[in-house]
């Protein structure tokens, strides 16, 4: 018989860190926020530095991402390949965080 009932709701169990930060951000319902931050900060390292040197604005709004270049053709290069661009942040964040590319 247990002396002492608890009625937390919290789990019993351990998890790992990342799982529980996980969990976390999913409960405040943060967890697009959080991916689109990461995503934004990443940019450089996803492109090159090429592409992130001539990159002037990096922003996610409504799951699309939009990519300021100050280079036209750098834009209309990656324009060209934005389906290898979504590719890499697919392989990188999972499907779902953005949705479609616009470059500026």
């Amino acid at each position: 018989m247990e002396k002492y009932k608890d009625y937390s709701g919290r789990r019993k169990e351990v998890a790992p860190l990342q799982e529980a930060f996980d969990e976390l951000l999913k409960a405040y319902r943060l967890k697009d926020k959080f991916d689109e931050r990461l995503l934004v900060q990443a940019w450089p390292e996803m492109m090159g530095h090429t592409v992130a040197s001539r990159t002037t604005s990096v922003y996610i709004k409504d799951k699309k991402l939009f990519v300021q270049v100050t280079s036209g053709a750098i834009k209309k290069e990656m324009s060209m390949n934005r389906t290898k661009v979504m590719e890499i942040v697919e392989q990188k964040f999972g499907k779902g965080v953005i949705t479609e590319i616009v470059f500026l």
